[in-house]
């Protein structure tokens, strides 16, 4: 074949690669723009050749940011641990873990997408290897990896993956899971010129105070409801691998359902996130008890906290209370404070002191020198004296 041909087969290569995209409507789409926009680590499972590598690298360009694709299966532990490198004074400054190049890049760019492909071939040495990437530290070597940078991973099924392994319970649980399937209707458009694109949700900075005090709200009285669900991690290994609840995908779902009240995603969206975050029985449990739920707006309390009133049941005490507590706490001024223990008193005069004696112990930390001490904390003076914070509102 001489150069002409071959310039004219690449030219009708770059024609077939010339397509239109728009907006992705599934609920699948919406939870990975939904968690890539609280920046919470996802992983993608799913058939080989659906398109779980394409998704992301589309994602990548509609941010404006690099991505760097790690095939996690062919690498040492070494690789993301660092290789040692020995400088001219070890015994003084030690011996630093050389990063490898994509970390580098990734670093000095300041924001990108790191996305770890074959996850699921990656044998256990490197998995417990990755633990230090994913969420908590983020250190590649001796180098931390930048905030910005959002981690997602992608992973066939162990039926389908070459030397599949099941993901260890630690790698698991600190991931988003994701079930990616393909759309026969969505695959004959794409073929046809116009794939969809995945637009990470608008945050609207001024719900945030609002969405961070319902949503502690809403978890803690979730927990307080059903407090098997706050760890329980599953019998077999095939489930240990994928989605459970623990302390830290509670966090997750916080994290998650902040970004939903900020940017308005659609429920659906919403609930196939939590339950790739806590496991589908939790998340489905979750996602119910939001929709009954229907708290009160803590914000609007506060400003007016003698027009409200205080929900029937246990748990949803407990979650409008903490959601209370939590609004002063973001913004502490004394007329906020004062409300609040206007809030507490209607829960004594409820019958109910008891749901309201952890958010007195919230409050009574939170009074600044010089505020007088309200009427309503006469009703908690035996619970406070007792922890030692009467001092606190003394």
């Amino acid at each position: 074949m001489s150069a002409d041909q071959l310039a004219a087969a690449d030219a009708l290569i770059d024609a077939l690669g010339a397509t239109r995209t728009e907006p992705a409507v599934d609920a699948g789409a919406a939870a990975l723009a939904l968690a890539v926009a609280a920046n919470l680590p996802v992983l993608l499972w799913g058939e080989p050749g659906i398109g779980k590598s394409a998704t992301l690298s589309q994602l990548a360009t509609g941010l404006g940011v690099p991505m760097e694709t790690v095939i996690a299966s062919v690498h040492e532990p070494s690789d993301f641990a660092g290789l040692p490198i020995v400088g001219d004074d070890p015994g003084t400054h030690g011996v630093p873990m050389a990063p490898p190049d994509w970390a580098v890049r990734l670093a000095r760019h300041g924001r990108g997408v790191l996305f770890f492909d074959e996850l699921s071939s990656a044998p256990p040495a490197v998995q417990a290897a990755l633990l230090r990437v994913v969420v908590l530290e983020r250190r590649v070597g001796s180098l931390t990896l930048p905030a910005a940078v959002r981690i997602v991973a992608a992973a066939n099924p162990p039926a389908s993956a070459a030397d599949g392994w099941h993901l260890s319970p630690p790698l698991a649980n600190r991931f988003v899971h994701l079930h990616w399937t393909h759309n026969p209707r969505v695959v004959a458009r794409g073929l046809a010129g116009t794939w969809p694109h995945i637009a990470v949700p608008t945050i609207d900075a001024a719900l945030a105070p609002s969405a961070l005090a319902r949503s502690r709200g809403v978890i803690a009285g979730f927990l307080t409801a059903r407090p098997g669900l706050a760890h329980q991690l599953p019998s077999d290994a095939e489930s240990r691998g994928g989605a459970w609840p623990s302390p830290r995908t509670w966090d997750m779902a916080l994290r998650l359902l902040v970004f939903h009240l900020c940017a308005g995603t659609s429920r659906d969206a919403l609930s196939t996130a939590l339950t790739g975050a806590v496991g589908d029985g939790p998340g489905l449990e979750l996602t119910t008890y939001l929709e009954e739920l229907d708290l009160p707006d803590p914000e609007r309390v506060l400003a007016n906290p003698e027009a409200f009133a205080l929900p029937d049941r246990g748990d949803r005490q407990l979650a409008f209370l903490t959601a209370v507590v939590a609004a002063i706490d973001a913004e502490r001024t004394r007329p906020r404070w004062e409300a609040g223990w206007a809030v507490l008193a209607k829960a004594v005069d409820a019958g109910v002191p008891d749901v309201a004696a952890r958010a007195a112990f919230d409050l009574a930390r939170m009074r600044e020198p010089g505020w007088p001490v309200p009427a309503a904390v006469d009703a908690f003076v035996d619970l406070l004296s007792a922890s030692g914070l009467l001092a606190h509102v003394q």
